[in-house]
């Protein structure tokens, strides 16, 4: 008994250690901002003008918010409402917790987006009367109206649904994929229309788990992109449609929808020659057909240098299985992996478990070290959920819908609530730390060195970074177009009055930061400024 007695109590003290830590012990704080946004938000996008751009799809039926006085649409399409009088888009300000009602004409579920270096938002296919339809949503002035447009002089080649957008070098954008569309196309469209991608075909499976491919701008030459679909990535030379590198397999099962997996590259640095991507997550291998509501989700992730010479994934463990998360490149370089769940599939009504732990993802520790458990948040976002970088350094959490139409009285109703999560860095013991930028230029030119001037409360020991991050589309747990570029900074000097100049070197092509806006932040020992925007034109 004495012996057993000193083996057991090794595990009991551990599990005692485990059950004393409460949410307040872990890192990351969590606030409700908006109790009710009128909608679920399937896609979601932050705009220069400290607005959020919140978009479901048309066909649910009613929501919670009215477009207003005379203001309806027709839609055949829904088997409830055949005139639309609800919001299925607003827009909210961040300034002042408010929520103003877009209007969307045609089906926008399960579509793509991406900002144009104009600012203005781009938006892409969807369902039924929205499959080859192309929007545009130019933002404004919170006091203003700035609302939906859809082109009348251009359509889609190939009608899109469950596509892929990402901005190119010179600030066009390609528009990969899609359910049943193995080609990529072009916004402003080229004279070569929509061009066939055989490896989406060579990667679809019965469940498809080729859709909402993983594209990510590598900082090479000819900015070549890095596809990842199902289990298989490629380098892909859009210039000349042709695929110039195969990556080996990433072992663990499909990563696409609808089976889950999240993907980011982490921040591009030092002389921006090198990509590393990040993928995590996923369902179990057939989950989605086999309607699987409770296969547990597996938490291996992989990484991979996709600009080295001899590239391979290297894997390592998630504390939890998931999928359906989100992940955001947070202004340090480090990811935030945030919503989901622990088992099923993306899918309506197909994930169960809800993960309510977010883990902040730590690149330069040793593997073993690199996930740290978040203080949970309490309110389920599974599918249809998204979460999106502010500019205050939050993170905006919106949507989980996993339902066709809104259902409140539900295990996992629809949640039309907006949160923020505050990471660590944002906690009061750190405040002293915080800079503040003061002056920076609205915009430069590729390669332009310009002069950055921040204070902090305590005297700067470190060098101070500035760091600038896009505003992506998020929808479907993956952030099309996000990408972190740490600038080429020269050390804090003194400049009187408690300010700081920092020298910053524009990256030089737009391989590294395509044309466009981006919030640039400056990182203290850990701790980002609160962002202000800045452009990069050609």
């Amino acid at each position: 008994m004495a012996e057993l007695f000193r083996y057991i109590t090794p595990v009991i003290v551990v599990m005692l250690l485990l059950f004393s830590i409460t949410r307040a012990d872990l890192p990351g704080t969590w606030e409700f901002i908006v109790q009710d946004a009128g909608i679920a938000s399937m896609h979601t996008a932050v705009t220069r003008f400290n607005t959020v751009v919140l978009l479901d799809r048309t066909n649910t039926g009613p929501s919670r918010k009215s477009l207003g006085r005379h203001r309806c649409r027709k839609d055949p399409y829904d088997a409830v409402l055949k005139r639309d009088c609800y919001a299925h888009s607003v827009l909210f300000d961040l300034g002042t917790n408010q929520i103003r009602p877009l209007m969307i004409q045609t089906d926008t579920w399960c579509s793509s987006g991406q900002f144009l270096s104009d600012g203005s938002l781009l938006q892409t296919g969807g369902d039924r009367d929205g499959f080859k339809k192309i929007r545009k949503f130019e933002p404004c002035d919170p006091n203003e109206t700035c609302d939906w447009v859809e082109l009348q002089d251009t359509e889609l080649i190939t009608g899109r649904w469950y596509a892929t957008n990402q901005i190119l070098p010179d600030g066009s954008v390609i528009i990969v994929g899609g359910r049943g569309t193995n080609t990529v196309e072009y916004y402003p469209p080229r004279a070569n229309g929509a061009v066939p991608f055989q490896f989406l075909a060579d990667v679809e499976d019965k469940q498809m788990d080729n859709l909402y491919p993983y594209v990510h701008l590598l900082p090479d030459d000819g900015g070549n992109l890095f596809v990842f679909a199902n289990s298989r990535a490629v380098k892909y030379d859009h210039r000349t449609n042709t695929v110039v590198r195969e990556y080996p397999p990433l072992i663990g099962g499909p990563r696409n929808y609808p089976s889950g997996g999240s993907s980011a590259m982490l921040a591009i640095q030092g002389d921006f020659s090198t990509a590393e991507i990040l993928i995590c997550g996923g369902a179990q291998s057939g989950a989605f057909t086999a309607r699987a509501v409770d296969a547990p989700a597996h938490g291996t992730c992989g990484r991979i240098v996709a600009t080295a010479a001899d590239p391979a994934w290297v894997t390592e463990e998630m504390p939890f299985g998931r999928i359906m998360g989100d992940m955001v490149n947070l202004p340090t370089g480090e990811i935030l992996i945030i919503n989901g769940a622990q088992a099923g599939s993306q899918g309506f009504e197909m994930g169960s478990d809800p993960c309510l732990y977010p883990l902040l993802y730590r690149p330069d520790q040793p593997i073993g070290l690199r996930f740290m458990t978040l203080n949970p948040g309490t309110v389920p976002r599974m599918y249809h959920s998204t979460a999106n970088l502010l500019p205050d350094g939050r993170i905006l959490l919106a949507g989980s819908n996993p339902h066709y139409f809104y259902k409140f009285n539900a295990e996992f109703p629809t949640e039309l609530r907006i949160e923020a999560f505050s990471p660590e860095y944002l906690s009061p013991d750190r405040a002293n730390l915080r800079p503040e930028i003061r002056e920076i230029p609205q915009i430069v030119r590729y390669g332009e060195v310009f002069d950055v001037f921040v204070t902090v409360p305590l005297p700067v020991v470190e060098t101070i970074q500035i760091n600038w991050g896009s505003a992506p589309f998020a929808t479907h747990s993956f952030s099309q177009g996000q990408r972190l570029v740490k600038l080429t900074v020269g050390p804090s000097i003194p400049d009187g009055e408690g300010r700081y100049r920092i020298q910053c070197t524009a990256p030089l092509n737009g391989a590294v930061s395509p044309p466009g806006y981006y919030m640039a932040f400056a990182v203290n020992q850990g701790v980002p400024s609160v962002a202000r925007w800045i452009r990069i034109v050609l």
